[in-house]
Parts: C-alpha cells; structure tokens; sequence
C-alpha cells in the first residue's frame, strides 16, 4: 500500500532544477520537490499556481537544468488548533516573547499525524496571546526544532516580536549552539560544512545535500572525543530542515541515534533510549524584540542524555552533574 502524500505547505516555493531532475514531467518534478501526490502537483501546475522562469506551463512540460520553478501553494481551509494542558519547561516569559526548553518527543506544530499534544497546543492552552505572523497552525513561532531534538526555543507573542525575531533570524543574528554527538572521529577539531540542502529525490522523508538545494552552514567544534564518537558544539548559521543532521551525516559521521540519516545503531552501547538521537539545542542568544537588551539562555542536557554522556565518558558522576556541558567547555568559546 502506497504511503499518503503529505499536505502541501502553504507559501511561495522557489525551485531550480538541478541535473538529476532534468528531462522530468513538470507535476513529477514539483511533487517530488514538495513532497505531494502527482494529483496535487497538477492541479497546482492546472490552476496557474506554477511557472517555469516566469512562464506558465503545462503538467507535460519537460524540466531543463538551471530553470526556475516558482510554486504558490495556496493556504488550506482553516483547521482549530485545540488547547491542550500540556506543562511546559518556561525559561524565560515577558509581554513580548517566550523561551521554551522543548522535550524531546514533542512535535513543535500542528501537522498530519500530529494535530495535537504539540507544542503550540500547550501554548494555547495556557490562555496567552501569540503572534498570528506564524500562521493559523503555527502562532508565534519563529523557528523550530525536530520532534526528537530537544532544547531551546523562542515563540513571539506579539506581532512586533515576531517579525523582530524574525528579521534577526534571516539576518543570523540569532545565535544557535547545538550539542551532539556523533559517530567516529572528525578529522580535525573545527570544520565548517557548507553544503546546500533539500529535500532527498530518492525518500520524500528525508533531506540530502542536493544540487539546486538552499544554501546551508554549519560549524563544528569538538569538544571531547570518547571511543565511539565526538562530543561537538554545532553553530546553525542557516536553519534548514535537519540541517545538523543532513550536515554530519554528508561526511560520513551521524548524529549517534539517528536512525534517519544512519546512526541509530548501538544504542545500548551509548545508554540511549529509543527515538532518541543525541542533539540538543543548548544555547540562544538573541537581542529583545522591543529593548534590544541582549538574552543569553542555556537549558542544560536532559536527563536522558545526561546517561549517554555518562555511557560515553566512562564517567557515572556524568549522569547527575548540573550540566556536563560545562564541565566540557560548551560555553567557553565567545559568541559572535
């Protein structure tokens, strides 16, 4: 039985072919680019919400190297978002923004197959204002984080919050430090991987360094080496879809519990439970929507990884320290 298509993200999508995908139908091509049925591609392509370097074409159209695909896809009927008395880990709350430390597990968004127990539910349900700058389903979100990682996050609750932050974040002036761990050994202490990524053609889930991909940069600083892999700090200076992941599994070293991208093996031998992988965001730094104030915050690794960090390390202690980051010098290195 074939698997359903995914809903179609609304918006404006700018596309270029790259050279796998050249001679393909124009629907074939948008709908593995956006992940959508072949039904779905050609009623957008029928219904003028797709053009080939400006022009409109028909579904049979045959895609060339180097042309650009724009896709309009228009917003679905409204869906409520529930309220949900889910507790959350606040770090930080004022008028204009919120600072969550996200569990792994929870799905930031409303979405097929998760149109509750999400984050946003539980924000609703606390009864407080947010930024409709997120859309209908994403109140004040600015950024995200996948379901599995856990760790920092800014939700805006007023519009001028919203589009402060997320101006900054466009312009990279946010700062996101990740904690990981990954399998092996880098070759060096720093390495930066600048690779552009996009959705994989061969497994619509996934993404992959493509050809015509967005633009992507990540650097890696190792912090500790154990036997079976780096403990490394991950600095996002853009925020693709799973982009750390996408990044270190590129030059052969996966996120340890990463079953998507290849490294979700020997779980057991790092004390790491299931859906689980070993990424955490552990440090924002932003400047205050209305004052300009700077904001550092830290949310220390949670328990679950605090025992991987004891498995990996040879060191018991590990599992009830404050924060093992510290005691590796995650926050040692100055912020840009």
């Amino acid at each position: 039985m074939s698997e359903p298509a995914a809903e179609p993200t609304p918006g404006r999508h700018a596309l270029v072919v790259g050279d796998a995908e050249a001679g393909g139908r124009l629907d074939l091509y948008v709908a593995g680019a956006l992940r959508l049925s072949r039904t779905q591609a050609a009623t957008l392509v029928a219904n003028g919400d797709v053009t080939v370097d400006g022009r409109r074409e028909k579904a049979s159209w045959r895609v060339r190297a180097g042309e650009r695909v724009d896709v309009n896809v228009p917003p679905p009927p409204g869906r409520a978002v529930l309220p949900e008395d889910i507790p959350l880990s606040i770090v930080y709350e004022d008028d204009e923004l919120v600072v969550i430390d996200k569990p792994a597990g929870m799905v930031v968004h409303p979405a097929p197959g998760n149109w509750t127990g999400t984050l946003v539910n539980a924000l609703i349900g606390r009864g407080q204002a947010l930024a409709e700058g997120g859309g209908e389903e994403r109140p004040g979100l600015v950024h995200r984080i996948d379901k599995d990682t856990s760790g920092l996050l800014v939700v805006a609750k007023t519009e001028r919050a919203h589009r402060v932050l997320s101006g900054d974040l466009a312009a990279r002036r946010v700062v996101r430090r990740y904690a990981t761990v990954c399998w092996g050994h880098l070759k060096e202490d720093r390495i930066t991987v600048e690779k552009a990524i996009g959705r994989d053609p061969r497994d619509r889930k996934r993404m992959a360094v493509v050809s015509g991909g967005r633009a992507a940069r990540t650097d890696f600083v190792r912090l500790a080496r154990f036997d079976v892999g780096d403990l490394l700090r991950a600095h996002l200076h853009t925020g693709r879809t799973h982009q750390i992941r996408v990044h270190l599994a590129s030059i052969g070293h996966p996120v340890l519990g990463d079953d998507t991208y290849g490294g979700g093996g020997g779980r057991r031998l790092v004390a790491l439970g299931a859906q689980r992988h070993f990424l955490h965001a552990a440090w924002l730094r932003l400047r205050h929507p209305a004052t300009g104030a700077a904001l550092d915050f830290r949310a220390p690794l949670p328990a679950d990884l605090r025992r991987s960090m004891a498995a990996l390390a040879g060191d018991p202690a590990l599992a009830d320290h404050p924060d093992p980051l510290d005691a590796f010098g995650f926050y040692d290195d100055p912020l840009p």
